[in-house]
């Protein structure tokens, strides 16, 4: 009698690798809540600091910068330093930063701090993808990759909701001073708790030229990007292309010794990976613009309450995880991610329909599904990128991963805005013609899901044994 094809059983992660892989996760809570939550303050920073939008946008965009140019960096220095200090210490930049942030006098002050907060989110979100995956194993990569997924995927979700209600009963300060508990705990658990991790090549030499190159054209794009201004964006759009291209010159010359080597880009799943994380920054991330504008300016709620509206997409983010996890060390990431982009396809067609009449039940339900989808989404992806890797590899695609996570988040956000605004461009912003202007932006998001489908098809695929 044949036995059935079954899927191989998973081994339980050891208790002491979780706990190593939640107090990385704590110590990039602060920086995921914090980039969104500055968003909800910045009215109220134009107010008091009495500078227009236009340059308050500074604290929004400085933090960005900064984070995008430190990635390059900081995958050198894992391979030369012990990832627990670096870990530590970037920690304690942010945490510095973040007092200094709520006891800002000036804008000039606000804007500097805001830059170094930058450079160390930027070290905390590479070494946390990092270190997870060096102490993860390849069977459990799936599972480990879910729970460090966590702040990532709730943080857009849950970052306006908080930052709303601090903006609401207290001031844009503790938005800063929010950071000092969560930080004091995470750098004593990681002193306490975190084992040293070896670095993989002592001898790496700093590759001036390829960081440099990688972070001025990452820089470049996210610039132009947000700019959301023809010349401007063009300018630095091009830039940013030709200094990618150079790089890639640079990198083929280089070959291994190349902070982010074009060897990574052999393996098919690489490469789909980072085809479909810039590809998510616009069909998953990018809605997480539109969602709380449109239930603002559609459903007439405040800010307080469109935040709140999104719970049911955490929700469903949050159920989802574990089991796209064990899924995906069970089937690898390839049927997971068609899966889930069906959910999240399913949770965002509604939106191209729904108007100001729309039941907010209905509207929950939908979320709650889209929520699964963007869990399911984006996670694989994440642990597909090191599959079949070497450890002093690890390092070098978590720049890339990271670079592209960066740029198509920017992306998606000012691709999906610009076709809201170009919709309304030169009309009177009725309700109506608002609710039109939307439903194009998650029209474009929903076509960007299909297209998604894919990258998908490349990525590894495990078979069942018998």
């Amino acid at each position: 009698m044949n036995k059935k094809e079954q899927a191989p059983a998973l081994e339980p992660i050891p208790k002491s690798v979780m706990n190593i892989a939640w107090i990385l996760v704590l110590g990039a809570i602060m920086p995921l809540l914090d980039s969104t939550m500055v968003n909800i303050a910045i009215q109220d920073l134009s107010v008091d600091f009495n500078v227009g939008l236009g340059f308050i946008q500074w604290a929004v965009t400085g933090y960005v910068l900064a984070m995008a140019i430190s990635v390059p960096i900081v995958g050198w220095m894992v391979q030369r330093f012990n990832g627990k200090w670096l870990m530590i210490g970037a920690n304690l930049l942010f945490l510095t930063a973040s007092m200094a942030l709520g006891f800002s006098g000036s804008i000039y002050v606000l804007i500097i701090f805001r830059i170094f907060q930058g450079i160390a989110a930027g070290f905390i979100m590479t070494l946390l993808t990092t270190l997870v995956v060096e102490i993860a194993g390849r069977e459990r990569m799936g599972r480990i990759m879910s729970t460090i997924a966590t702040p990532m995927v709730l943080g857009p979700i849950l970052g306006p909701v908080i930052g709303a209600v601090i903006i609401e009963f207290l001031s844009w300060r503790y938005i800063f001073f929010v950071n000092i508990p969560v930080g004091i705990l995470a750098i004593t658990l990681m002193i306490m708790k975190l084992p040293n991790f070896t670095p993989v090549n002592r001898k790496a030499k700093f590759d001036f030229i390829g960081i440099a190159l990688l972070g001025i054209a990452s820089a470049s794009l996210i610039y132009g990007i947000a700019a959301v201004n023809n010349r401007t964006t063009i300018g630095f759009a091009a830039a940013g292309a030709a200094m990618l291209t150079i790089y890639m010159i640079y990198a083929a010359i280089k070959k291994e010794q190349a902070i982010l080597p074009l060897s990574l880009f052999k393996s098919k799943n690489f490469s789909a990976v980072m085809v479909g994380l810039f590809l998510a920054g616009i069909a998953t991330n990018g809605p997480m613009l539109l969602l709380p504008l449109f239930f603002q300016n559609v459903k007439g709620f405040s800010v307080l309450s469109a935040g709140l509206i999104l719970i049911p997409q955490g929700i469903g983010t949050l159920v989802a995880r574990p089991l796209i996890g064990r899924l995906t060390d069970k089937l690898g990431a390839r049927k997971v991610v068609m899966a889930s982009l069906a959910f999240a396809i399913i949770g965002t067609i509604p939106f191209v329909f729904f108007n100001q009449a729309t039941s907010l039940l209905v509207m929950g339900i939908v979320l709650f599904v889209r929520g699964i989808g963007i869990s399911g989404a984006t996670i694989p992806m994440m642990t597909d990128a090191y599959m079949g890797m070497v450890k002093q590899e690890i390092a070098q695609a978590s720049v890339g991963t990271r670079l592209m996570q960066n740029i198509g988040g920017a992306f998606g956000s000012a691709v999906l805005a610009t076709v809201v605004t170009l919709s309304l461009a030169g009309k009177t912003p009725t309700v109506p013609l608002m609710t039109t202007a939307y439903h194009d932006g998650f029209l474009l998001a929903l076509v960007l899901s299909l297209v998604m489908l894919v990258p998908a098809l490349f990525l590894t695929n495990k078979k069942f044994t018998k």
